[in-house]
């Protein structure tokens, strides 16, 4: 069988700490998905934070992972921050979540939701039926926790291509779902998958999502931070201080050449 061909990249990028997150917004990256779910191939999207970015550098084998993504979004305002000192010219980042609310707009779509408890997915389907009226939702799939056998990864990639979807929500947690999409990536049914990680908790009403003001100033992980502290100190402790500490030597590197 022929490989399909790739068409290149049609956005600008900016490294921040050796990742290259896309020059977008919600608009653009909706275009640019949407086209992509046309094609017979796989696509993958991650939104990236300060944790990921970070985890991306210092974890060679993580970026690497990142490496196989067709786009990445910056999901942080610290992103976007460091984008415009090197005149990217955003005005907004692009936050999974929200991104998962533009993309679901799009009509005659079909969706499929992997992560999380049959809970979880069955209170976002109600949520996401009642917001977005004739949405199509054509499967989800609460996979069980810890690694999976090949054997279970094959029944999602069934249980995917028999759906139809063209957009597949990934909601496994960072990184297990960057490094799921990525390490399968060639086996994947056609399609846009996205790795959204608290979306599906967000959109479900299981958790509270920060107040604009603090997402707009960059705060959103203090919020998060007091709300899970025993489940997010690492990400946010170590993380933080690991971009503070990667974006500080890149500058004094590029400031002295």
């Amino acid at each position: 069988m022929q490989t399909p061909k790739i068409p290149k990249k049609t956005f600008e990028t900016c490294p921040v700490l050796g990742i290259p997150l896309a020059v977008t917004d919600y608009a653009a990256a909706v275009t640019l998905t949407r086209s992509w779910a046309e094609e017979p191939i796989a696509r993958a999207v991650a939104a990236a934070n300060t944790h990921v970015v970070a985890l991306g550098r210092h974890d060679r084998e993580f970026g690497e992972t990142l490496s196989r993504f067709d786009l990445i979004v910056p999901d942080g305002m610290p992103l976007v921050w460091a984008m415009n000192r090197r005149s990217a010219g955003l005005r907004d980042r692009v936050y999974g979540p929200t991104l998962m609310l533009h993309a679901l707009e799009q009509p005659g779509m079909p969706h499929f939701l992997l992560g999380g408890s049959e809970a979880l997915l069955e209170s976002l389907t109600a949520k996401l039926r009642e917001r977005f009226p004739g949405i199509v939702i054509a499967g989800s799939y609460s996979p069980p926790f810890g690694e999976w056998p090949q054997e279970e990864n094959e029944r999602i990639f069934q249980k995917i291509a028999d759906s139809g979807a063209r957009y597949i929500w990934v909601g496994l947690g960072c990184p297990k779902q960057e490094r799921w999409i990525a390490r399968h990536k060639a086996q994947l049914p056609p399609g846009v998958y996205f790795a959204i990680g608290a979306a599906f908790a967000f959109h479900a009403g299981m958790v509270s999502q920060a107040p604009a003001w603090m997402q707009r100033r960059g705060l959103e992980w203090i919020y998060r931070f007091a709300a899970e502290p025993r489940r997010l100190w690492k990400r946010y402790v170590v993380y933080n201080t690991l971009f503070l500490w990667y974006y500080l030597t890149d500058a004094l590197r590029l400031g002295r050449r």
